[in-house]
């Protein structure tokens, strides 16, 4: 308890939030859409501390180091909060020997002392859900599955191919810096400025690593030709046909990598949405081989420092510097040269398992997704679309409500056993905690949540034995608009057939338009999207008064897949 007559402010701390209510629902279908994934491809989870060895963590992210959240020494050891997954991962692996191969996944909460843009999904405290395959692998084979799955995870949050993998090589990048001149002791931080290019244009790059970083720039001129280029195996075909490169043995044996990769991934049915890009070079030091980054139109922000309409940010009043600096704890989600950036990242390190294990290398390749940035762009998304389904505040499939006239009991114990019922058999059912509920108020409660089924009770129907099922949202002139009665013996068939039916309907609408949703955001069953010549008709054996109402949770303009960014 605080001191009499102490203050303080009631808030999180900054670059971190509570999470609740639909935000949280859409949070959990998210892990929920990438876990499957995960698991689809043999994947088993393990969990790590949050925090670390700070030994552990020193060395391992180049110029991001500076990010990492400290310890104070509390318990004999100077220790670190995780600034990701993969580090921990690594250590691991170096510990437990016996496992020389493994795919593995991890969703949990990493730190990073970065400057918030909480909107943006740009935080101090987020989660990531990683995918890995530790082992001594044919190569490009499982770089390659690492693709599919990205596809799968954003597919399957129904982005429908509104998404680009950009892919590049490590060997390839450091092939490029080596013909221009690079000097071998600064490929590294050269690499991190090149990184910034989906944040920076090539001017503010170009003079980082000239005046900054000591670059001639005639090296940086020759760099600069290189990095604007992307595309597939066009791009592939014209750097092999590059003599000088392909004379460095780095860049060739890049090349053969990147040219065994696109021809996995045609098997795969996953390059529609690659983009081998000579920008991209991701700035950890652990990366050693094909390296990974997705990103959408959520991912860039409004304006760019090259846009000379937008002025820079404004400093803020709490600058302890006093010399114009923006105050690096200020929230930056209102400022236009701010994006949400990648929604994933990764790539291969196969030498990072040694740095703890020494003689034991276990080559690796990885990706993380980015939750919080993936959620930032889907509300983002749904703010924007009107006809976007809204999503529920719980799963309860079935809302049990008793009604009556002059000297009304409340049918308590009635609902209660109806609720056991219901929950005995698997189905999500709620009441209204009250003894004497007015029949308006567990309407209310019921279509607050969205609740698709009502179960109501009367004390007449109760004495015969019945019950009447309403379903919610039936359009005018529905046979069963006003509920139907049913046997309370038959109760749970009754609901169980009314649920199906509900689904069944959902997913021919969704068909109807077109959409494709693998496990989607809601997390339902699989569809397949129809080829874009053929048109696909609800059956003619859902009448017009089965259709849903306008507004209703089945309407059609309501379902869909999470808005594509």
């Amino acid at each position: 308890m605080a001191p009499k007559g102490q203050k303080f402010e009631l808030k999180t701390p900054k670059g971190t939030k509570d999470w609740e209510g639909k935000d949280m629902v859409i949070r959990d279908k998210i892990f929920s859409t990438i876990t499957e994934v995960f698991k689809r491809h043999g994947a088993v989870t393990i969990d790590t501390p949050v925090f670390e060895l700070k030994e552990i963590l020193a060395g391992k992210y180049g110029e991001d180091s500076k990010l990492i959240y400290d310890l104070a020494d509390q318990g004999g050891e100077i220790c670190s909060l995780r600034y990701d997954l993969t580090v921990p991962f690594a250590r691991w692996l170096a510990m437990n020997r016996d496992h020389q191969t493994i795919k593995r996944y991890h969703i949990a909460k990493v730190y990073r002392r970065d400057q918030p843009a909480m909107t943006k999904g740009r935080m101090r405290e987020f989660y990531q859900c990683d995918f890995d395959i530790a082992g001594v692998y044919d190569p490009m084979l499982p770089d390659a599955e690492i693709v599919r799955i990205t596809t799968e995870v954003f597919e399957g949050l129904g982005w429908n191919g509104r998404y680009t993998i950009k892919l590049n090589h490590r060997k390839v990048l450091d092939g490029i810096f080596e013909v221009c001149g690079v000097p071998a002791e600064k490929i590294r931080t050269i690499s991190s400025a090149v990184d910034k290019l989906d944040k920076l244009p090539w001017a503010e790059v170009r003079k980082e690593m000239t005046e900054e970083k000591g670059l001639a720039e005639e090296a940086a001129d020759k760099i600069g030709e290189y990095v604007v280029q992307k595309g597939q195996k066009d791009l592939l075909s014209k750097l092999q046909a590059n003599e000088t490169l392909m004379a460095n043995a780095s860049m060739k044996a890049g090349l053969a990598d990147m040219e065994l990769l696109f021809t996995y991934l045609e098997a795969f049915d996953a390059l529609e949405n690659v983009s081998f890009d000579l920008s991209l070079a991701r700035g950890l030091d652990y990366y050693t081989g094909v390296i990974y980054e997705v990103v959408t139109e959520g991912s860039a922000p409004l304006a760019t420092a090259s846009t000379a309409a937008v002025a820079p940010p404004k400093p803020s009043k709490k600058s302890s510097s006093g010399k114009g600096r923006v105050d690096f704890d200020e929230d930056r989600s209102s400022d236009p040269s701010v994006g949400v950036g990648s929604v994933a990242a990764g790539g291969r390190y196969d030498n990072l398992v040694g740095m703890f294990s020494g003689k034991n290398q276990i080559p690796c390749v990885g990706i993380s997704f980015g939750v919080d940035r993936i959620f930032s762009i889907i509300k983002a998304q749904m703010a924007a679309d009107k006809n976007a389904e809204q999503p529920r505040n719980n799963e309860t499939e079935v809302f049990v409500m008793a009604f009556g006239g002059k000297g009304f009991t409340g049918l308590v114990k009635e609902r209660l056993a109806i609720c056991t019922t219901l929950w005995e058999a698997g189905i999500k059912a709620e009441f209204l905690y009250k003894v004497k509920p007015k029949l308006p108020n567990q309407f209310n409660a019921a279509e607050k949540n969205g609740c698709p089924l009502c179960v109501v009770i009367g004390e007449d129907e109760m004495a015969q034995g019945k019950v009447k099922i309403k379903e919610m949202g039936l359009r005018d002139g529905h046979p069963e608009k006003e509920g139907v009665l049913v046997n309370l013996t038959d109760l749970v068939a009754e609901v169980r057939k009314r649920i199906l039916r509900k689904s069944n309907l959902e997913e021919l609408i969704q068909e109807a338009a077109g959409l494709k949703v693998v496990g989607g955001i809601r997390g339902e069953p699989e569809l397949v999207k129809a080829p874009k010549s053929e048109s696909v008709e609800v059956p003619e054996k859902i009448s017009e008064a089965e259709k849903p109402a306008e507004g209703s949770l089945l309407s059609q303009e309501a379902i869909g897949a999470v808005p594509a960014s």
